[in-house]
């Protein structure tokens, strides 16, 4: 027997080399890796991804890593000799790599996408020929991530901002104060969202409800419970996603509870004016501003609440409307579900009837 590897020992040999690199860090701290994160094509075109390392090495590796399955590696290319080997994944014809003209950069593309491409895709080295067998010495990339749409997306698909403010019954009866961001209309699913209070530099504790679907684009929702301490405090919800104008963060301002609320005070003065005329009032999402001096309703933030009592009921039906919508969402995707499988199963009775 030869002493050769052949296509499937060298598909195997990097799946291994892949997964032992993913626990044992490598030694060759020097070496560095970087990928461009994300890629989307559409069905039936072509993607090229980069990868860059940070010296120069003998071979690069590419792998991919499909939903639900091991890794596995399509080809390795040697960049001193511009020479791509494929294993037996993919031919030639569906995916090949190239040198760049600076020795230490590389690029993968995929052809004739089909939403089976879908996946991450790794870039790997190795320190040097001598260190092949040392799997120490594999250094990976982050990964690239590749979508394959079937039609084309908005021109803008960065998340879409939808506030929450806390209502005045939580912050009178809990003593504590829920702001809400929700997160839409945006594509790819990758997202991150955190908080922190204006000014500030810590991270808060936040909790983050999961990325859903909705036809071709995500949603996502985040809150933000604040105590009574923090109540005078504006607070910022920050949003990373690749999409975002010229790729920085969004940084989404909530105001400090106190200036959104005004406590109710006792008073045996007459009423003021706020009740006499109904057309000098101005609704705000939470209370009632008295109009009476248009100077000072422009330069400060302070409303009198006309009835609290009435303001929990509105407050009541703007939060049931938001999850109304959730559910609804919820209730379609399950119609979706059910109307599938009877049409499915209605084919199948038709088949079973006709045939012989």
């Amino acid at each position: 027997m030869g002493s050769s590897l052949g296509a499937g020992g060298r598909a195997a040999l990097g799946r291994l080399a892949l997964l032992w690199a993913l626990v044992v860090p490598g030694v060759q701290q020097d070496l560095r890796v970087a990928q461009s994160s994300m890629m989307v094509g559409h069905a039936g075109r072509a993607v090229t991804m980069s990868c860059r390392v940070s010296r120069s090495v003998d071979y690069v590796h590419w792998f991919r890593q499909l939903e639900g399955q091991a890794p596995e590696r399509l080809l390795y290319l040697a960049l001193s000799k511009r020479d791509v080997q494929w294993d037996s994944v993919l031919t030639g014809d569906k995916v090949n790599a190239a040198r760049g003209a600076d020795g230490q950069s590389c690029t993968m593309s995929l052809r004739q996408l089909a939403k089976s491409d879908e996946g991450v895709y790794y870039c790997a080295a190795w320190a040097s020929v001598e260190s092949l067998w040392n799997l120490n010495n594999m250094i990976f990339g982050d990964g690239t991530k590749v979508f394959v749409l079937d039609k084309k997306l908005p021109a803008d698909i960065s998340p879409k901002p939808t506030i929450f403010l806390p209502s005045i019954n939580e912050v009178n009866h809990q003593q504590a104060a829920t702001y809400l961001c929700l997160l839409e209309k945006f594509f790819p699913d990758v997202i991150k969202v955190s908080w922190k209070e204006k000014n500030g530099d810590r991270i808060l504790p936040s909790q983050q409800g999961n990325t859903m679907k909705t036809n071709d684009t995500y949603m996502k929702l985040s809150w933000l419970t604040v105590t009574e301490n923090s109540m005078k405090k504006e607070h910022i919800c920050i949003v990373k996603h690749d999409k975002n104008a010229g790729r920085k963060d969004q940084e989404i301002l909530f105001p400090a509870v106190k200036e959104v609320f005004t406590p109710v005070v006792t008073t045996t003065e007459p009423p003021n004016d706020c009740s006499k005329d109904e057309s000098e009032v101005t609704d705000t999402d939470f209370t009632k501003t008295c109009a009476r001096d248009q100077g000072k309703v422009a330069s400060s933030t302070k409303a009198c609440l006309k009835d609290e009592n009435n303001t929990v009921p509105l407050q009541f039906t703007y939060n049931s409307a938001y999850y109304t919508y959730l559910v609804l969402l919820l209730k379609s995707a399950v119609y979706f579900v059910i109307t599938s499988f009877c049409v499915l199963r209605r084919t199948g009775v038709c088949c079973d009837g006709t045939s012989s």
